[in-house]
């Protein structure tokens, strides 16, 4: 290393903003880069869940506060050139792990905490780059803080950069690195990263290396420095918000349009920039007109939150929803730079605002999933922020607040009780909602804060309550919201915002239901199991239960497998008290629990004569039970003469498209039955997207023959693989139009 006599010039002194910058900046790229590229690394074996996100944020977040710790500690107690030797031996070890992969014959164990087990696979995977890599944002710029450079006495512009590295590194990755390159490759491509850093670090520390004087007179880095809690708990909420209402989006985004890297990143990548914007002292976001700004954010996101718009969020309602986010994101994170401390206590408030971020994590992932039966996360996030942004307008007490709430609930389920009573219309409950809360604002001055608390629960309450009537059964796990709700004379189960099967509560007294919904005997699945092909089947597995509306197109003496991955499902599809398809008609047909790649993987001697796969969660796109791979191993499991069957509605994505390139580069044939007008007058009937293959032609002719199956051709595109798929490169026209 470099040793820098006391007397630094002027030249070396101009020096350092850059290597210092350009270090920081490398780091934090490499750090935000690594999080989606193993974030998709490991989906094929956890299921391809949006809560794999959410569980790998806990994991990042978490380890950012271990990385923070470390860093403050190690400015603390340690000389510099201790510091130095220190950081870099950790560099050293963590070159041992990467590049970053998934630990050999690590199977996911779906009778136990799928969170925990993500949580695990992350650590063993990723867990030491990161950690090294999260310690550098504080330690650099503590460094730089003593290295005599411009602005040495306040260093947090160091922390833009930051932010603005990890935000490029967060979009290069989806429209970049995954449209072109394999995960493999990518990964490969980071360790290159990895190592430059390991340069950058070690010409950062040559510059401060042998420096007698600790740290500039400017600088106050006393150990006995005292910061009143009350301050670090403003800190500590500030962070939280964000991070929290930053995961609620991106979990509600992802349960209707799908668990891929763009979607997880746009999310994080605002809440980068929202740092990036607000940690400087020229920046214009700031003042009276953000708190504004932020007030109204908060409101939309409550409406949007609690379904005003409708339980599903169509793209317009999207960009809202990560516009008020980004507001939000921005009035908490200004407000918490304004809150600073010097820079002796930069590593207390890093650690601190770390540990908020964490916070959020372990609230959205953990705790919320137990304590709530549905996505409540947001709505809570969104009060505790209303409370602050408020705060200095409304002037509240305890017992104003309290007053708030007790008119706020007595309107709010008013309200509720008058559109239930009326029958109203769902289009007319936001209008009856607007006027009531307009009456409220018109008295809501600064004298009576308590009429703007009840302004706000009347927003909630009644979409709240109008509509829960109807569930029979509402809770989490880690795939998603389960649902079961009478409507319309039939029992439906959703899982997200999509249905996945439905019963006629008239057929609950018949000895076997009809299939109704997708599986319904006039769409093409039904076409399929009623058929001759279905008649002389021995062996029919089916990936992903649903309610198991299949199981009633069981014949006597057929085998037939189910394979689930939430045993929710698997709980749901066998009460009789909730739906009767398993219990009437295949009560002693076993559930596999698991992802079905793996356990399919695991059962060489299994053979079917029909194998479907229906494992949707929502909108998203199983990409890993969609590629090459993937297809080859459920040929694998067919007997000669079998039939593959994809059913592949979705509202975003033509997911034949990559069936059809992988089936072409097998070598099997590929038909496809695309139902876009109603083939049935039955109100239980839906329709319905289904691709068939079949090694031979022959094997399918009946079905052929009635003329509703269209040969599917390769659209020439790029085959899907575990290592490399882009579900960008398959969205429907004018799906954001």
């Amino acid at each position: 290393m470099t040793f820098i006599p006391r007397d630094t010039t002027s030249s070396q002194a101009s020096l350092a903003p850059v290597l210092f910058t350009a270090t920081i900046f490398l780091s934090a790229s490499l750090l935000f880069f690594v999080q989606p590229l193993f974030a998709k690394i490991v989906l094929p074996v956890i299921g391809g869940a949006p809560a794999v996100w959410t569980t790998a944020m806990l994991f990042f977040q978490s380890v950012l506060i271990a990385g923070y710790v470390y860093a403050h500690l190690s400015t603390r107690y340690l000389p510099v050139p201790a510091q130095i030797a220190t950081h870099m031996v950790l560099w050293a070890l963590a070159l041992f792990f990467l590049p970053p992969a998934l630990p050999e014959a690590w199977r996911l164990d779906a009778s136990g905490s799928v969170a925990f087990q993500t949580l695990g696979l992350f650590a063993l995977g990723v867990g030491a780059p990161f950690a090294l890599l999260s310690s550098n944002a504080p330690l650099i710029q503590s460094w730089y803080a003593r290295s005599d450079g411009p602005s040495a006495d306040d260093p947090y512009f160091l922390y833009g950069a930051s932010n603005l590295g990890s935000l490029i590194a967060l979009l290069a990755f989806p429209l970049l690195a995954e449209p072109f390159f394999g995960a493999g490759q990518i990964a490969t491509a980071f360790s290159f990263g990895f190592v430059a850093l390991g340069l950058g670090l070690a010409t950062c520390g040559g510059l401060i290396f042998g420096r007698r004087q600790v740290a500039p007179a400017t600088i106050t880095l006393s150990e006995t420095s005292t910061i009143p809690p009350s301050r670090m708990l403003i800190w500590l909420v500030l962070a939280f918000v964000p991070s929290s209402l930053m995961l609620a989006v991106t979990s509600k985004i992802s349960t209707d349009i799908g668990a891929v890297p763009l979607i997880w990143v746009i999310p994080l990548a605002l809440y980068l920039l929202s740092f990036v914007v607000t940690f400087s002292g020229r920046t214009p976001l700031k003042g009276m007109w953000l708190t504004q700004a932020a007030q109204l954010a908060i409101v939309l996101g409550l409406c949007l939150f609690v379904g005003v718009a409708g339980a599903h969020l169509g793209p317009m309602n999207t960009l809202v929803l990560i516009t008020c986010f980004f507001l939000v994101a921005v009035w908490a994170h200004r407000t918490l730079y304004e809150a600073r401390p010097g820079a002796g206590d930069l590593t207390v408030f890093y650690v601190t605002m770390s540990i908020g971020g964490a916070l959020g994590g372990l609230f959205n992932s953990i705790v919320a999933p137990v304590v709530f039966s549905d996505h409540y996360e947001g709505i809570t996030t969104l009060l505790i922020a209303l409370i602050i942004a408020f705060q200095h307008v409304l002037r509240l007490t305890p017992r104003t607040l309290v007053r708030g709430l007790a008119l706020g609930l007595a309107l709010g389920l008013t309200l509720a009780g008058v559109a239930k009573a009326l029958l109203l219309a769902p289009v007319m409950l936001p209008v009856l909602m607007a006027g009531g809360i307009g009456l409220l604002l018109v008295f809501a001055r600064t004298p009576f804060p308590s009429f703007a608390v009840a302004a706000c629960l009347v927003a909630v309450l009644p979409v709240w309550l109008a509509g829960a009537d109807d569930r029979r059964f509402t809770d989490r796990s880690f795939f998603g919201l389960h649902q079961v709700l009478d409507r319309d004379g039939a029992r439906i189960y959703t899982n997200g915002t999509t249905v996945h099967g439905a019963q006629s509560l008239a057929d609950y007294d018949k000895r076997r239901p009809q299939p109704t919904s997708y599986y319904h005997p006039a769409g093409p699945m039904g076409q399929i199991m009623s058929s001759e092909l279905g008649d002389r089947a021995n062996w029919v597995g089916i990936v992903g239960l649903g309610v198991g509306s299949l199981a009633c197109y069981a014949r006597d003496g057929q085998y037939w497998h189910f394979y689930e991955i939430d045993a929710m499902v698997d709980q749901v599809a066998r009460d009789p008290d909730q739906f009767t398809f398993l219990s009437s008609c295949a009560p002693d047909a076993p559930t596999h629990l698991g992802d079905a790649r793996v356990v399919l993987e695991d059962q060489p001697n299994i053979r079917f004569d029909i194998l479907v796969i229906d494992a949707y969660s929502s909108d998203a796109v199983p990409v890993h039970l969609t590629t090459r791979e993937a297809m080859e191993l459920y040929l694998n499991r067919l007997n000669d003469g079998g039939v593959l069957v994809f059913h592949i509605s979705n509202r975003y994505y033509d997911i034949g498209l990559p069936l059809a390139r992988s089936a072409e580069a097998l070598g099997v044939s590929i038909w496809r039955q695309f139902q876009q007008h109603r083939a049935s007058d039955d109100p239980g009937y839906r329709n319905s997207d289904v691709v068939m293959l079949a090694r031979d032609p022959a094997h399918v002719q009946p079905l052929l023959a009635s003329g509703l199956w269209i040969e599917q051709s390769a659209d020439g595109g790029t085959i899907w693989t575990d290592d490399k798929a882009n579900p960008l490169s398959i969205l429907k026209p004018g799906v954001f139009r």
